[in-house]
């Protein structure tokens, strides 16, 4: 496909034709080819970088075509140019030779000359770097242990690695494949470059909180996906569902055993997802999505890309308090949530759901507090194994808040009962007595069990 000069929205004309004969014969035109043709608005140098691409990767350029950006003439060029001087700085096959460089990388540190108000909300968020602080952070050795010694069967050979920052020396692909297929991908890594600037050691692609050698935080198309960008897809809990998910924050499967799952299951084709923002209300929708609750401006709330703004308690750590600092104000929070939910009910519905939360994040700390205790006094006696990963107590008290602790809670805060019960607390209980069990037989024994009792392969 041949491009020309010129600018992809203007073409009214041929849009209306191609819609006339689509209406005359819907059937007969259906798979007939169409050629764009541009006629204006892009530079020679954005035009020689479409060109290409829609011969190497013609399914970016497909993408792209239909999306705002392109009929705004926003192209490859203007958010993947960079300067020379920029660490992320390359040359691709199309600009060998020029003095044009570019990276394959786009951080949010781009998408702010645009977004400058998006971008500063996100950056506030749990979405920049506490996201990735939890498998980047060398405050977290932890989880890098878990991530190469364990999960990349390091412990087989005994390998040792040497850990500062970034990729533990001496690793090889397979031993960083478990962080790179996983971890990284949702919530983000350090991106790390070789001699010609560009990612090395599986360090990029990564998810929302990936850390880019330009000193910047956030990929805003792990929402916004490549090449549409697309707000109408990022408001669909589909978005949040490819990394909220699965046994330790099983977000879109409480979202989808709601009411309000179950409404988008079977009314959500007809709803609006496109009105602009701060204009995106009840009844362009008759539910909210995961985007209507945290982030969309309804009624006289403003839009807001800081996912922690309306938010009251943290529902992930160990312990449930009401946020603060980094992660975000609850006290302010609350009331703010409480606005969104008066869209749609009534004063004694929301108290209602809100007491129940508070209750279960009173009975979830409950719990956590008996098992704090415990290992309290075990780490006093001497009853402690050395490796969390190899101790079955320590190993039980990960499942209780990391994965039940947070089904419980989140199933609460969300309205998923089979999650608040039958995965959250009826396991929470189960998980606690194993607990104790250990607890009383290293009392009684004086020393560590041998040989775990843990099953972890469990349904924890």
């Amino acid at each position: 496909m041949k491009l020309s000069a010129g600018k992809i929205g203007m073409l009214v004309m041929a849009v209306l034709l191609v819609a006339t004969a689509a209406t005359v014969g819907a059937e007969e035109y259906l798979n007939i080819p169409k050629e764009l043709v541009i006629k204006r608005g892009f530079t020679k140098e954005a035009l020689s970088c479409i060109n290409c691409h829609a011969t190497k990767v013609p399914g970016h350029v497909e993408s792209w075509k239909t999306s705002r950006m392109a009929h705004a003439g926003v192209s490859c060029y203007d958010c993947h140019v960079v300067e020379k001087s920029s660490p992320m700085a390359s040359q691709c096959e199309g600009t060998k030779g020029t003095s044009t460089f570019i990276s394959p990388m786009v951080s949010s540190k781009t998408c702010s000359r645009c977004h400058p108000q998006e971008v500063e909300q996100f950056l506030k968020s749990g979405h920049a770097e506490l996201a990735s602080s939890a498998v980047m952070s060398p405050k977290r050795a932890g989880l890098i242990k878990l991530q190469f010694y364990y999960e990349g069967a390091g412990f087989m050979d005994n390998k040792q690695y040497t850990w500062n920052k970034g990729t533990p020396e001496g690793t090889t692909g397979i031993d960083r494949a478990s962080r790179s297929s996983g971890c990284q991908m949702c919530h983000g890594t350090t991106v790390e470059l070789g001699p010609d600037n560009k990612p090395i050691n599986e360090t990029w692609p990564g998810g929302v909180g990936t850390r880019y050698p330009d000193g910047s935080v956030g990929t805003c198309t792990v929402c916004h996906e490549r090449h549409t960008f697309s707000k109408a897809d990022a408001r669909k809990p589909e978005a949040c569902g490819a990394c909220h998910l699965g046994p330790d924050h099983p977000n879109i499967e409480i979202y989808l055993e709601s009411k309000h799952g179950q409404l988008f299951q079977t009314q959500g084709e007809h709803w609006n997802f496109d009105s602009p923002p701060d204009a995106w209300e009840p009844g362009d929708y008759t539910a909210p999505t995961c985007a209507v609750c945290h982030m969309s401006g309804i009624g006289d709330l403003a839009t807001t890309h800081n996912v922690q703004e309306r938010l009251k308690w943290d529902l992930m750590h160990k312990k449930s308090v009401v946020r603060s600092g980094d992660r975000g104000d609850g006290v302010a929070g609350e009331p703010k949530m409480k606005k969104v939910c008066a869209n749609c009910h009534g004063s004694s519905h929301i108290k209602t759901q809100r007491d129940t939360l508070d209750n279960a994040v009173g009975l979830y700390n409950k719990y956590w507090a008996g098992a704090v205790k415990m290992k309290a006094e075990l780490k006093e006696k001497g009853l402690l194994g050395p490796d969390p990963w190899q101790d079955g107590f320590q190993e039980l008290e990960y499942y209780l808040w990391h994965h039940t602790g947070r089904r419980a809670r989140q199933g609460a805060a969300m309205n998923a009962p089979d999650y608040a019960h039958w995965h959250g607390f009826f396991q929470m209980f189960q998980v606690y007595q194993d607990m104790q069990n250990i607890y009383n037989a290293r009392l009684k024994s004086g020393k560590v069990e041998e040989v775990s009792t843990v099953v972890s392969s469990a349904p924890y």
